[in-house]
């Protein structure tokens, strides 16, 4: 059968295949040429080379979500953008070939991927070679991908007869449209896998509706709902919602993409309207939403549970989307029904590979961003440890830590002062950077990057037991660190592990609409210092800080809030280096009441805010603002002790 007579029958089949192209740059070239010549299509290429006019980059795919395309090329020879690769097959319509070119066959696991830039903190890119291994595996297992390696015969897809296509999704939609215009007040939430139409059923019932308000984390993320909402479509960024005196008169609030909003900010919402419609994407190149949502709708009284799972542009057999979701590690992860003794073990990608692919699902599941990204990162990036509860085909907890510190003192330094930001070591460099400890970043450390237990399995200790065992085997280390938003239950958990909370940032983060804390756990002598320093730094703080971070938190100190040698350190650093303003923001309360100072006392003394205090001091702008506080705070110190201060100034 020709490639013409076999694309006829998967159009009709309803179903998309992956063809992998494997040679050196010239031959994948003119192979991918003798497609587009043989077969009609939009022939979507997706590349960073020049040899291809009219590409789109990898990075820049998300403006082309939503439209649909017969055909496309993947250009993977300089490296495998994973999500940019799953977003392209979510746009090919039913009947469509998705060209994957890659490296020789033999050398791609060995071949540097430039896409590692992006996910492994490293100054060069690096060989991928697990994850390389792990797609070529279920390359030559899948009979339905077709294989073209140079100097070696084409490998065709296997032939089965496949009945045609009748899609059904369009009357799944209609079935739960209908259910949903006859709901009473309350809230329903419809989850779906990418290309199921849950915008589409979404924009159908604002179009029905008329009185609808469409709130999401990005207007531009709403185009395929606008398009079926019409006229009736009514956006409202959430911030806006609820920014509103009163609220927004609306029958029905719809969320799309609700997973990706902070849970706070979701309960706001979904308090302020008669009927919520909660769609969110439960696997996808982004994240999962899954255990998102599913922990936040067992906090919802009476909540409507809908799933969409026919496809609307090609077949629930499509050999394209299966192939995609076992490279990608798309598929749920298995409850578990296990009892008594939990074994508890490292994982790594050279040992324990299948279980570490079953610790990356479970870490999917309870995570929303967990994305391809962070699938990449574990097979491959330097500095990953990984340790795992259960057993290797039924885990029912994952703990996922980070290599960080061990810079020089002179970087170390340089970090402090604001001077230098290294890739990667979030909490070291923001201990150094934010809580004034350069020796957080010359100290060895992990951080815990991510934790999860089965729901089922919960309330057994299981999350405990994983980060006592990553301490005890951490020897080499000084200190365990973790940074989360802060909510009381999170940092009870934290707490109950040994935790000691060290810092708070000023801002809430966009994740999460939480306070990002961090607590470390010592482990050596040296550890255990910068601990306790940490602790009462924060403790002696808190009392100014809490104007500007908005926590119930008790924090005790009997230390003095006259300045000291670590404040005159600090301050010194704000004035004459790159410190932040927020970093420094207590001492500088320490400092105006000793030494007023014109700006400092306006924003520090009378609340002003910055963009207020700006405008009444003539000065256009943040940075100008910031400049000027600094000039005040080192003639602040100058006014205390001259001498002191010159010296001081001398360091920086």
């Amino acid at each position: 059968m020709s490639i013409v007579e076999q694309t006829a029958a998967m159009q009709r089949a309803g179903i998309r295949r992956l063809c992998v192209i494997a040679g050196d740059a010239e031959w994948t070239q003119q192979q991918a040429t003798g497609w587009h010549t043989a077969l009609p299509g939009d022939w979507l290429t997706v590349s960073d080379s020049t040899d291809f006019s009219h590409a789109v980059a990898p990075a820049a795919l998300r403006t082309l979500l939503g439209r649909e395309f017969q055909h496309a090329i993947f250009d993977a020879r300089r490296g495998f953008h994973a999500e940019a690769f799953a977003a392209l097959a979510g746009t090919l319509r039913a009947g469509s070939w998705l060209l994957l070119l890659t490296p020789d066959w033999e050398s791609w696991p060995r071949q540097t991927d430039a896409d590692s830039l992006r996910w492994a903190d490293v100054a060069e890119p690096i060989a991928t070679p697990h994850f390389i291994h792990h797609l070529q595996s279920l390359m030559r297992q899948d009979a339905q991908v077709m294989l073209q390696r140079q100097h070696q015969a084409v490998r065709y897809p296997v032939e089965a007869h496949l009945p045609d296509w009748r899609c059904q999704a369009p009357q799944q939609q209609m079935q739960i449209l209908e259910q949903l215009e006859a709901m009473p007040p309350g809230v329903a939430v419809i989850t779906a896998a990418r290309g199921r139409g849950k915008s589409a059923l979404a924009g159908m019932l604002a179009q029905r509706n008329q009185h609808c308000l469409v709130t999401a984390p990005a207007k531009v993320s709403t185009a395929v709902l606008a398009e079926f909402a019409g006229e009736h479509f009514s956006f409202m960024a959430p911030d806006a919602v609820l920014a509103q005196e009163a609220t927004p008169q609306a029958q029905w609030l719809i969320v799309d993409e609700a997973a990706a909003i902070p849970a706070p900010i979701l309960q706001q919402l979904v308090q302020r309207f008669p009927r919520v419609l909660l769609i969110t994407t439960v696997q996808g190149y982004e994240g999962t939403g899954r255990g998102f949502m599913l922990r936040f709708c067992a906090t919802l009284p009476d909540v409507r549970l809908f799933q969409l799972d026919e496809p609307l542009r090609w077949s629930p057999n499509d050999p394209l989307e299966q192939w995609l979701s076992q490279a990608l590690l798309f598929e749920e992860a298995q409850e578990s029904r296990a009892s008594g003794e939990i074994a508890i073990y490292p994982a790594t990608p050279d040992h324990n590979v299948t279980a570490l692919e079953a610790g990356y699902r479970l870490l999917a599941s309870a995570h929303y961003r967990t994305s391809p990204l962070d699938l990449r990162r574990m097979l491959d990036a330097p500095g990953m440890r990984f340790w795992l509860a259960g057993a290797a085909e039924q885990v029912t907890g994952a703990l996922w830590l980070v290599e960080e510190g061990g810079l020089d003192q002179s970087l170390a330094d340089a970090v402090w002062a604001g001077h230098r930001r290294p890739r990667g070591n979030l909490v070291a460099q923001s201990l150094a950077a934010h809580a004034g400890f350069a020796q957080a970043a010359t100290l060895r450390s992990l951080r815990i990057s991510r934790i999860a237990v089965q729901a089922s399995q919960r309330q057994r200790g299981i999350g405990k037991a994983l980060v006592a065992t990553a301490r005890q085997q951490a020897q080499n280390c000084d200190y365990l660190s973790v940074s989360f938003g802060y909510t009381e239950s999170l940092w009870r958990f934290w707490r109950a592990c040994g935790f000691t909370l060290v810092r708070i940032g000023s801002q809430r983060e966009a994740s999460s609409g939480c306070y990002a804390a961090m607590a470390l756990l010592a482990i050596s002598a040296a550890g255990e210092a910068l601990q306790q320093q940490a602790a009462q730094h924060l403790a002696r703080d808190w009392p100014w800080l809490q104007a500007i971070i908005d926590l119930p938190l008790t924090l005790v100190s009997d230390a003095s809030q006259q300045l000291n040698e670590d404040d005159w350190a600090l301050l010194a650093g704000f004035a004459w280096a790159q410190r932040p303003f927020e970093a420094s923001y207590a001492a500088l309360q320490r400092l105006v009441r000793q030494s007023p100072s014109p700006l400092l006392n306006a924003i520090l003394l009378q609340k002003q805010t910055l963009t207020d205090a700006a405008q009444h001091a003539g000065l256009s702008g943040r940075k100008a603002l910031i400049n000027q506080l600094r000039s005040e705070a080192g003639a602040a110190l100058i006014r205390l002790n001259p001498d002191s201060a010159q010296w001081l100034r001398s360091l920086q």
